[in-house]
C-alpha cells in the first residue's frame, strides 16, 4: 500500500503545478492536457466519474503521472455530475479526437456499451478502472482490491464497533455503480454469518458521492431509524459527509460508522473516535497502475488476456486475471489498508 516518499512528492509536485493549468469547457467537464507527450507521444484519456470528487481527483493525479512519465499527453476528462449521459458526451469528444486510449470509471456498467465499443471499433483502447463496465465494453479492468474481501471487511468492522448487535444502514454512492453494488453484495452475505445474528442491515442508502445528497440521505437515516447503531459508507465522499452529520448532531457515543475513505478527510473523526477505523488503497497508486496498464495495452506489450504480466516502476509486476465475478478480466492492485488512531498523523498529509 505504501510508497517511496521521493514517488509521493513528485505527485504533489505535479498536482500543484496542474492546478494552474486546469480549465472548464462549455460544459464545466474537467480537462487537462499534460506537457510530456512530445513528438510522436501518444495521447491517453481518464474519464472519471464526476468533477470535485477527492478519491477521482487524486487518482487522475496518479493517472496523469504514469502517463508523463512515459512522454506521452494525458488528458483528463469528469462530468459535472456522475451521469451516463455526462460520460457518453466526453466519450464521443475523445473519439472524435482519436485518442490512443480511454480509461473510464463507469457511471453504468452497461449504459456505456455503446459509446466505448464505437471507441474500441475505430481502434481505440478501452478500460475500466475503479467502477468497471461491463466486458464488452473495454479490454481489462483496473481494481483496487479483491471485492470479496473489501466487502466482507467493512462488515467485520463495523460489527466490532458495535459489539455485534444492533441496526446498521449502508451509505453507497450510485446505485448503478458497479464496484459499490459488489462490495454490498459481499455485506450481505458476510451479515448471514450466525456471528452477526444479532445485526440487522435496515438500508442501503445512496448518496451519488455528491457531499450535499450523501448528506441529506445520512440525516434521513437518522430520523428514520433511531435505534441505528452503525453507519458502513463504501464511499470517500459519502464516508466523510457521514461523518461530519453524526459529529454535528452529538450522536458519536451513539452510532459509529467506517468505510472507504482519504486519511486527509477522515483524520479527525478518527481522532475523535467518530469512525475508529477506516479502509482504502491508495487512489494515486490505482490511477499510476490504470495509466501504466493503458500504456501496456497501446503498446500492444498486453492484450488484456488472463496471463498477461507487465512492470510498473514502483509497484512490482502485475499480472491480468479472469474478473472474480466471471465477466472479463481484470489487474488488482491490492488489499485495502486499515487507517487507524496509530497511523493516521502518517497518512492524512499524503492524500
Amino acid at each position: 500500500m505504501s510508497k517511496k516518499l521521493s514517488f509521493l512528492f513528485t505527485i504533489v509536485a505535479i498536482f500543484v503545478l496542474a492546478l494552474g493549468a486546469c480549465s472548464n469547457d462549455a460544459t464545466k467537464n474537467k480537462e487537462n492536457s499534460g506537457g510530456g507527450g512530445g513528438e510522436g507521444g501518444k495521447r491517453h484519456a481518464i474519464v472519471y466519474k464526476n468533477t470535485g470528487n477527492p478519491f477521482g481527483e487524486k487518482l487522475m493525479d496518479g493517472f496523469k503521472d504514469a502517463i508523463e512519465s512515459n512522454g506521452d499527453e494525458a488528458i483528463l476528462r469528469a462530468p459535472d455530475s456522475p451521469t451516463v449521459e455526462g460520460q457518453v458526451q466526453i466519450i464521443e469528444e475523445l473519439i472524435t479526437q482519436q485518442v490512443d486510449s480511454i480509461t473510464v470509471a463507469g457511471n453504468d456498467e452497461d449504459a456505456l456499451e455503446p459509446v466505448l465499443k464505437k471507441a474500441m471499433e475505430q481502434g481505440i483502447k478501452v478500460l475500466s478502472t475503479d467502477s468497471a463496465v461491463n466486458e464488452n465494453s473495454r479490454l481489462v479492468h483496473v481494481n483496487q482490491a479483491d471485492p470479496e474481501g473489501v466487502g466482507r471487511v467493512q462488515i467485520e468492522a463495523i460489527a466490532e464497533m458495535i459489539d455485534y448487535e444492533g441496526e446498521i444502514a449502508v451509505l453507497s454512492a450510485t446505485s448503478q455503480a458497479t464496484n459499490q453494488n459488489l462490495w454490498i453484495e459481499w455485506m450481505e452475505e458476510e451479515l448471514k454469518d450466525d456471528k452477526y445474528k444479532d445485526m440487522e442491515l435496515v438500508k442501503v442508502a445512496y448518496g451519488d458521492d455528491l457531499r450535499d445528497k450523501s448528506v441529506s440521505e445520512t440525516e434521513a437515516l437518522l430520523k428514520s431509524y433511531p435505534d441505528l447503531k452503525g453507519l458502513v459508507s463504501p464511499t470517500t465522499v459519502g464516508l466523510a459527509a457521514a461523518s461530519k452529520v453524526i459529529t454535528d448532531k452529538g450522536v458519536q457515543d451513539d452510532i459509529k460508522i467506517t468505510g472507504l475513505g482519504l486519511p486527509s478527510e477522515m483524520a479527525e473523526y478518527i481522532s475523535s473516535g467518530v469512525a475508529p477505523w477506516i479502509y482504502l488503497w491508495n487512489p494515486i497508486e490505482l490511477g499510476y497502475l490504470a495509466g501504466e496498464t493503458a500504456i501496456a495495452l497501446s503498446d500492444e506489450t498486453i492484450e488484456g488476456n488472463a496471463g498477461d504480466t507487465f512492470e510498473v516502476e514502483g509497484l512490482g509486476e502485475f499480472e491480468v486475471v479472469e474478473s472474480e465475478t466471471g465477466e472479463g478480466t481484470e489487474v488488482l492492485l491490492g488489499e485495502p489498508f486499515k487507517f487507524d488512531a496509530e497511523n493516521i498523523d502518517e497518512w492524512k498529509d499524503v492524500y
